[in-house]
């Protein structure tokens, strides 16, 4: 069976930079360890007046086509995934086409375009439904594109507030990839939940304590629906294991609860029983209440013990650091915690040809999908490919004067006229309005 998976990886982020710590916390009162421990965060990207989720998408999908070499004609489908739309019947991706069409000769007529909506899951979905147009022989030998792309914006003084971002990723889904192949295997879970939900509004509407449980309940009903049909999970299975990460710090209590779960009835859970005890098992308890007590209790020891860091360290860990630069991208966001550890190898020389990943992906209301992915041998130059330190270096730091007036010229309900702080260089920008209201785009060489 020919392996299918991501073949090419292109970053698009926001050209501002908001310093949580050093512009941000003092602004609001705070104290700055708040956002660098506690949620894990350095900055965010935000885009700047020209900028929107068709330009960002657009100019990463730009990049990525001339890095491969591709035309219009090689490619069968363009997916976008977004929870920051702003038409309910026109999908972004026929946006992000005409986008491409004034820069390349031909155009997309003959491809298919679609937009998926699961918060911040659908990204995945929309690599899984290329992966099953491939496998079905429906692609014509040709390529999908699936893009990621949000503006995660918050209502001013929201506890939210701090982990908002704007970027864009990129994926070319083929046959016989360069990067990654993806398990056929998959694992679900998923419920009927309202943690985070955008009701006909442009912000959200978050009950940040219930998100949490929710995306952890998920997270573990995927892992054991994932073991069902791929057999069980060892820690030392995976050299990476990305998950979505709306904040890193949320991300250490998921790595967490993964651990213990991957390490029962294992020789690491024996390793350790002589300094922390085994797991409580729930026959060996009168109600639950008294068994989940114990089970907090293991797991807080769990957290110190030096097999757990170890392994948090090497396998989680270097999935954040993108992401501690950027903030939440939605849709985007477990893409570039997977970018982010292929870059953490490539940096140190890992020799990771052949070695798997196992990708957490989530989305609020509520859904998790796990799948295993297998490094592919050129997944160097993929990597090396990749221009997203760069981009973040270029940004331009926001006063925080300058950070209401940008967050309001993306605000829906503000009439407001900001004047750009980039000048832009060769990419996609937002161009005024149509005559029906639509947005309009142009690319300034």
């Amino acid at each position: 069976m020919t392996a299918v998976g991501i073949d090419a990886i292109e970053i698009r982020t926001g050209r501002l930079k908001l310093d949580l710590p050093g512009t941000f916390a003092p602004a609001q009162g705070e104290d700055p360890e708040k956002y660098t421990k506690g949620l894990g965060l350095n900055a965010s990207s935000f885009p700047d007046s020209y900028e929107d989720i068709v330009t960002m998408g657009a100019n990463a999908a730009h990049r990525l086509m001339e890095r491969k070499g591709l035309t219009p004609e090689d490619v069968g489908r363009i997916d976008v995934a977004t929870e920051s739309a702003f038409d309910n019947s026109k999908p972004v991706s026929t946006y992000v086409a005409g986008c491409l069409e004034q820069v390349f000769d031909g155009d997309f007529h003959h491809a298919n375009k679609g937009e998926r909506k699961f918060a911040c899951v659908a990204a995945t979905q929309a690599v899984d439904d290329a992966y099953n147009w491939i496998r079905a022989g429906r692609s014509r030998g040709k390529a999908a594109i699936v893009i990621a792309t949000d503006t995660a914006l918050y209502a001013r003084d929201d506890p939210g507030e701090a982990t908002q971002g704007a970027g864009a990723v990129a994926m070319l889904i083929t046959e016989d990839p360069n990067l990654v192949e993806i398990s056929a295997e998959q694992g679900y879970g998923s419920a009927d939940e309202t943690d985070f939900l955008k009701p006909q509004q442009q912000f959200p509407s978050v009950d940040g304590k219930r998100s949490m449980q929710v995306y952890l309940a998920r997270m573990r009903e995927a892992v054991e629906d994932f073991e069902s049909v791929a057999g069980a999970t060892h820690p030392d299975d995976y050299a990476y294991i990305p998950y979505h990460t709306p904040f890193p710090g949320m991300v250490r209590k998921a790595g967490l609860l993964g651990y213990r779960h991957m390490i029962r009835d294992t020789s690491v859970e024996d390793d350790l029983a002589d300094e922390i005890g085994r797991q409580p098992r729930r026959e060996a308890f009168d109600d639950d209440e008294a068994y989940e007590e114990a089970i907090r209790e293991y797991v807080d020891a769990l957290a110190e013990t030096e097999h757990y860091q170890e392994w948090y360290a090497a396998t989680v860990e270097p999935t954040l650091e993108i992401s501690r630069e950027v903030g939440n991208w939605y849709t985007g966001s477990v893409h570039i915690a997977r970018a982010s550890a292929l870059r953490d190898a490539y940096e140190k020389d890992v020799d990771l040809e052949g070695q798997r990943m196992l990708v957490g992906s989530y989305g609020s209301g509520a859904q998790a999908e796990v799948h295993a992915e297998t490094v592919r041998e050129g997944w160097r130059e993929e990597v090396e490919a990749m221009n997203v330190d760069e981009q973040l270096d270029r940004r331009y730091e926001l006063s925080f004067e300058e950070y209401e007036e940008i967050h309001d010229a993306h605000n829906h309900d503000v009439d407001s006229d900001v004047e750009e702080l980039t000048t832009p260089d060769s990419e996609f920008v937002f161009d005024g309005w149509g005559r029906m209201g639509e947005r309009q785009y142009r690319y300034v060489e």
